[in-house]
């Protein structure tokens, strides 16, 4: 059994995929797990991350921009497909990524080194000229400054920094650390987060970090869709009003061009509430996923909370709930009002294809009787006709007879004319008789298969 066993194993060994048709996203997928990983950090460091938004042209236009940055200052560039990238410069870490409609910057440094005296947020010289060098076209949203330090009294080191009326504390899972921030921007734009290092691994802290630094970046991406929510309220609200209005004067409309008016001006609602929903669509729905990532960011780093001090998640609970619920509220709204619309658009293209209908078969009606009134003349002025004709053939008959008569032939001329009178009247009119039906037998045919 041992010998098996191995002569099996050193068959496996031999295996390789080569004969196989791969699935052209197989790589992407099985990279996807290893995608953005934690990058091991040691206190103390500062921070600084900025978060601009871009898709489409501008963001490859901005990454076009990092690679040029790259290569001007002699470091490898990213790959093509690469959604990620660090690079050194010296003793500062810059750690770009792009995402679908935003793109970080993150410069780490150490502030080991620094004097004791140093503010809260003193950037590396180095950082600051070369962010001054990375230009970007994109519109800048989030911009945070983090700090990781070792001691024992958080609560004391963060009320010097804070704003005390909006500081949150917890405790990390664990109690290796603890994280402080009021989310408010200071005097020059960033938003400030104190890391306090009760010895916390380099694995532990660097996933600790990006944890942080992704709650505050997703929390003001999910508030994005407030503004739209905000800005729709009104639109929305006007069109509900309208909408009710044009169901008001449904009720008493009368006549097609009446409700053809309704139905276009009802048709005009619709297209301007639709842009609205196609518009605000992706945003509500970002929201909602960025929030669901606030949420999940959370309960992965949030242990016991410090005394006398909201934890992250119950200060981000009374200002972000609210904002989402507007969200989904307006997003449910807009639903609501599209069903609505849709429906009564349909009530009113059902009346007017009823009055369309009760037009055409008035109007079938009046050709019908016109027909009639046709046919009836017809019959007249083909009974005139035959006579008519009649007339004719008698005289011509007439004409033979007097030739027959002259020539010797024993006849009377007024009675064979008068004989043939009936025969030439009744031959004429059969013939006109076959030739109408013979006329209308089609119509009959395919007004029965109509039926």
């Amino acid at each position: 059994m041992r010998l098996w066993l191995d002569r099996e194993a050193s068959v496996g060994d031999q295996l390789d995929l080569a004969s196989f048709k791969l699935h052209p996203e197989r790589e992407a997928v099985l990279g996807e797990v290893h995608a953005r990983p934690f990058t091991g950090l040691v206190s103390s460091l500062g921070m600084v991350r900025f978060v601009f938004l871009a898709k489409g042209d501008d963001a490859a236009s901005d990454r076009r921009r990092f690679i040029d940055f790259c290569r001007e200052h002699k470091v490898t560039p990213p790959e093509p497909s690469a959604k990620h990238h660090q690079i050194r410069f010296g003793p500062v870490v810059l750690r770009w990524e792009q995402h679908s409609e935003f793109a970080t910057f993150t410069w780490i440094w150490s502030t080991t080194n620094s004097p004791a005296a140093r503010q809260f947020g003193d950037v590396h010289n180095s950082v600051q000229s070369l962010v001054r060098a990375l230009s970007q076209a994109g519109e800048l949203l989030v911009a945070i400054k983090l700090e990781a330090e070792r001691g024992t009294c958080p609560a004391e080191r963060a009320e010097q920094l804070f704003d005390k009326s909006s500081l949150a504390m917890v405790n990390v899972k664990g109690g290796a650390g603890v994280v402080a921030s009021d989310f408010r921007a200071d005097d020059k734009g960033f938003t400030r987060i104190l890391v306090y290092d009760r010895g916390l691994t380099p694995h532990d802290l660097g996933a600790l970090v990006q944890r942080l630094l992704e709650i505050e970046t997703y929390r003001s991406l999910a508030l994005l869709g407030l503004s739209t929510a905000l800005e729709l309220a009104p639109s929305v609200d006007r069109i509900d009003h309208r909408l009710v209005e044009v169901l008001e004067e449904m009720q008493g409309a009368e006549g097609l061009k009446v409700n053809n008016h309704l139905l276009e001006e009802l048709t005009v609602l619709a297209v301007s509430f639709e842009k609205d929903v196609a518009g605000s669509l992706f945003r509500f729905g970002a929201s909602r996923a960025y929030n669901e990532l606030v949420q999940s960011r959370l309960s992965i780093i949030e242990g016991e909370g410090v005394a006398d001090y909201p934890t992250w998640s119950a200060f981000l609970a009374r200002r972000m709930a609210p904002a989402i619920r507007t969200c989904a509220t307006m997003e449910e709204r807009q639903a609501n009002l599209s069903d609505k619309l849709a429906r009564a658009a349909d009530l009113l293209r059902t009346r007017v294809d009823v009055e369309i209908e009760q037009q055409n078969r008035d109007l079938l009606r009046s050709i019908n009787e016109r027909t009639r009134q046709q046919l009836r003349l017809q019959s007249t002025v083909e009974g005139l006709s035959v006579g008519a004709i009649g007339y004719y053939v008698v005289s011509l008959f007439a004409y033979l007879a007097k030739g027959a008569q002259d020539v010797g032939l024993h006849v009377e001329p007024t009675s064979v004319t008068a004989a043939f009178v009936p025969i030439a009247v009744g031959v004429i009119w059969l013939v006109s008789y076959n030739v109408r039906k013979r006329h209308l037998r089609p119509d009959d045919a395919s007004s029965r298969a109509g039926e």
